[in-house]
């Protein structure tokens, strides 16, 4: 098969479409032929060489795929610990999901990763509640605004100005330009999806709602700030931080099953759409990772097999 390989840690330029062995499934595993892929933040961080995939996970970066289970032909989606960048993907069954109906193999690749970021974050009780999402022009926070719409909650984002008319667009009930305006001044959010790390770590504190609850996904931002417990205690307030990839197994597989339950019946009804910015060639992977590194993009970019 073909996959893209990292050459060495660098720019985009490192990444090359070679041929390399096929992946054998093992003991649970199932073969998938690729269809699509998505390009993820961890993607781009692998390729600098800052982000080692788990051990026993593919060598190439891809942390979701779609296309057909090779034995049945079943057109299938999954959540990966590597991979997703090649023709084929083996992964364990329990971490695969169908394509739901109404959408194509192709768009089905958008969905995994976000998907079970998102439920394992927020879970399933959002009616009545404040979420603020940042970085709603993102994959995450696209899927994040609509699924917190879908299930009744007040949804805040902050994004640039350019994307605040789609982000309204899909639900968004209030958008900040985090460039110019004071988010944490006014914003008491019951639930805080942050993507940034460090950088919004006091303000974060400071736009909790009393009893609220920042969920931190991600490190763009920086991984080391000062915290001011007495801020966040008098918030009554709690902090997680969690990497999907870096989750167990059995972890994995009850997420994927979590999200099967309680989220692929909103994409299933349309309530959840995946947005998706451009399809990109997988043999042209570092043109996909130049446009997510610019921050332009709105959605996914995809890696498309012919």
């Amino acid at each position: 098969m073909r996959a893209i390989t990292i050459t060495e840690p660098g720019g985009p330029d490192v990444l090359a479409w070679n041929e390399v062995p096929d992946p054998v499934p093992g003991a649970g595993e199932v073969l998938i032929r690729t269809a699509a892929s998505a390009v993820n933040r961890a993607d781009l961080l692998q390729r600098q060489g800052l982000y080692s995939p788990p051990a026993g996970a593919s060598p190439y970066p891809g942390l979701e795929a779609s296309g057909v289970d090779a034995a049945t032909g079943e057109p299938v989606c999954a959540l990966l610990g590597g991979g997703g960048y090649a023709e084929l993907v083996a992964v364990p069954a329990a971490h695969t999901l169908p394509v739901p109906k109404g959408l194509s193999v192709e768009e089905a690749a958008a969905l995994p990763e976000v998907a079970c970021t998102v439920w394992s974050n927020l879970g399933h009780d959002l009616r009545g509640k404040t979420l603020l999402i940042h970085g709603g022009g993102s994959g995450i926070g696209t899927f994040a605004i609509q699924y917190g719409v879908a299930l009744g909650a007040t949804v805040v984002t902050t994004a640039r100005k350019s994307k605040h008319d789609r982000l309204t667009e899909l639900g968004a009930h209030r958008t900040i330009d985090y460039t110019d305006e004071d988010w944490a001044a006014d914003v008491r959010a019951d639930i805080i999806l942050d993507i940034i790390g460090a950088r919004y770590l006091a303000r974060n504190v400071e736009a909790l709602a009393t009893g609220g609850r920042l969920a931190i996904i991600g490190m763009q931002g920086g991984a080391k700030a000062e915290l001011d417990l007495r801020a966040l205690g008098t918030k009554q307030g709690s902090i997680s931080m969690t990497l999907l990839r870096a989750r167990g197994h059995d972890e994995k597989a009850a997420i994927v099953r979590g999200v099967r339950e309680h989220v692929w019946p909103l994409v299933e009804s349309g309530a959840i759409k995946p947005v998706i910015y451009r399809r990109v060639p997988m043999s042209q992977a570092a043109e996909a990772h130049r446009i997510v590194e610019a921050s332009d993009h709105l959605g996914k970019v995809l890696l498309t097999v012919s």
